[in-house]
């Protein structure tokens, strides 16, 4: 209904412009990306000794952190911290 009193698209570009996508380019060249998402979102309970080895290894992981921080991920490793490792960094923070 609405779409009939705006011009053609409006509504979508409008509603596009708004929504800012992040880079995430980065994520290609991450070691996780070729390893597997099972290391690095283990079930409760699970080491994820092996998660951090291969974070450890990885050239990005400081934009891994970085996105994971700004974007308040709350599951999984992400740039070599564990999700109770992120939160402590972000409490410290503040």
């Amino acid at each position: 209904m609405i779409e009939r009193f705006s011009p053609s698209g409006t509504l979508l570009s409008m509603h596009t412009e708004m929504i800012t996508t992040p880079d995430l380019a980065w994520q290609e060249e991450a070691l996780c990306a070729q390893t597997g998402a099972d290391f690095f979102f283990p079930e409760p309970g699970s080491s994820v000794r092996d998660a951090k080895r291969i974070c450890a290894l990885c050239p990005i992981r400081s934009a891994c952190l970085e996105y994971a921080l700004i974007n308040d991920e709350r599951f999984g490793v992400w740039g070599g911290l564990s999700e109770k490792e992120r939160l402590a960094l972000r409490r410290t923070a503040h």
